[in-house]
C-alpha cells in the first residue's frame, strides 16, 4: 500500500508540473493536509465518546450478556469455536461494535479475536485433530474476516461523522441506505462461507 500511495502521488505531482498546474499541486497539498489535522480533531471525540460507551458496557457485563444472547448466531458461524472461550468473547465484541457502526472499537477486539483463533488452529494441530498448516487462514478465520468487512451496521457512526464534519443537512440520513447495503453484503458474505466451507475450500 505504500508503495502504491506513494507512486500515486509522486505521478500526480509529475503530470501536474509537466501540466503547468504546479501552484495548484502546492495550495492543494497545503489545504488538504489542513482538513485532514481539522476531520481528525474533530472526530476524536466522537471515537472517545463510543470506545468510552464500550470500555463501560465491557466492564458492566453487558457484553458478555450480550455475548450469551447472540451466541447461537456465534455458534453457526463458528461451529468450531468452544463456547465461553477468549475466541468467541473477541468474536462476540467485534461483532457488536460493528453491528453499531463502532468501527474504531470493532479494531482491537478484531484482531484478538484472530489471534486467538489462530492459536486454536496451533492447538489443533498439536494434538492432531487437524487444522491448517503453519501461516495458513483457518476457515473460521476466513470467516470472521469476511463477516467483519462485510459486517451489518444499524448505526453507521463513522459516516455520520463524516457527513456532520462536511456540513450535510441530515448527516443520519445514511442509516436506512446504511443498513440495507451491509444486510446485502453481510449475507452474501455468510453465504459465500458456507458454500465454501461445505465444498472443502
Amino acid at each position: 500500500m505504500n508503495y502504491l500511495w506513494g507512486a500515486m502521488i509522486l505521478i500526480g505531482v509529475i503530470y501536474g508540473t509537466a501540466a503547468g498546474n504546479l501552484q495548484e499541486i502546492t495550495e492543494a497539498a497545503v489545504s488538504s493536509s489542513k482538513e485532514a489535522v481539522n476531520l481528525c480533531i474533530s472526530l476524536a471525540g466522537v471515537t472517545a465518546l463510543w470506545m468510552g460507551m464500550m470500555r463501560i458496557a465491557e466492564t458492566s457485563g453487558l457484553v458478555q450478556k450480550l455475548t450469551e444472547k447472540i451466541r447461537p448466531v456465534l455458534h453457526f458461524f463458528f461451529p468450531k469455536v468452544e463456547n465461553g472461550s477468549k475466541a468467541q468473547h473477541y468474536l462476540a465484541v467485534n461483532m457488536v461494535s460493528n453491528v453499531l457502526g463502532l468501527n474504531w472499537a470493532a479494531t482491537p477486539s478484531g484482531l484478538k479475536a484472530m489471534e486467538e483463533l489462530d492459536k486454536l488452529e496451533e492447538r489443533r494441530r498439536k494434538i492432531g485433530a487437524g487444522g491448517q498448516p503453519p501461516g495458513t487462514a483457518s476457515n473460521e478465520m476466513c470467516t470472521f474476516l469476511i463477516i467483519n468487512i462485510s459486517s451489518l451496521q444499524l448505526i453507521p457512526v463513522n459516516m455520520i461523522a463524516y457527513r456532520s464534519q462536511y456540513g450535510s443537512v441530515n448527516p443520519a440520513a445514511i442509516v436506512g441506505p446504511g443498513i440495507a447495503a451491509t444486510a446485502v453484503s453481510t449475507l452474501v458474505g455468510i453465504l459465500f462461507c458456507k458454500i465454501m466451507d461445505r465444498s472443502g475450500r
